[in-house]
């Protein structure tokens, strides 16, 4: 049951990232910058269609890796998965969910990276600056994720050795 938060949040955070990378690819000039030098001068320039394209590569490359294994979980196509949290069983239902939620602030990351980009773009409009707390707080984030499921997989492999299923 929990685990449909999870797959309603991911949901969202690929709607918002397509939302937000064709609305700054249009926002963005043909060349833009991707890094700054201390006086807030452009050190790199890229053209626009590489990094949308790039960006919606690694979009769909990070997707698929961290989408992988809850499609196979629930779909029973990895026996050894399906046999280890079977359907039923509530770590199940805590995997799917940290799987789903970590895809979504995996889309979190990419979209705040194309924010980044566009703020770098248009200084007038927004100053890359103030972005610094969500660029702290989303590798934050993610580590705490990772440690949520180095958790959950002990509580579960602690539970199979009691016998407490």
């Amino acid at each position: 049951m929990y685990y449909r938060f999870g797959k309603v949040f991911y949901f969202l955070s690929v709607l918002v990232f397509l939302f937000a990378l064709l609305y700054f690819y249009a926002a963005l000039p043909e060349q833009i910058g991707i890094r700054l030098d201390d006086q807030g001068g452009i050190l790199r320039e890229y053209p626009k269609s590489t990094f949308f394209y790039g960006l919606a590569i690694g979009f769909f490359i990070f997707n698929l890796v961290t989408i992988y294994t809850p499609k196979t979980l629930e779909t029973k196509t990895n026996q050894k998965l399906h046999r280890l949290f079977p359907i039923g069983d509530p770590y199940r239902d805590y995997l799917l969910l940290w799987f789903y939620s970590f895809g979504g602030w995996v889309n979190v990351s990419l979209t705040l990276g194309a924010l980044f980009v566009h703020a770098i773009n248009n200084q007038e409009v927004l100053s890359a600056s103030s972005y610094n707390l969500w660029f702290y707080l989303m590798p934050i984030i993610l580590f705490v994720w990772l440690g949520g499921l180095f958790v959950l997989l002990f509580k579960k492999f602690k539970a199979t050795q009691v016998g407490v299923n």
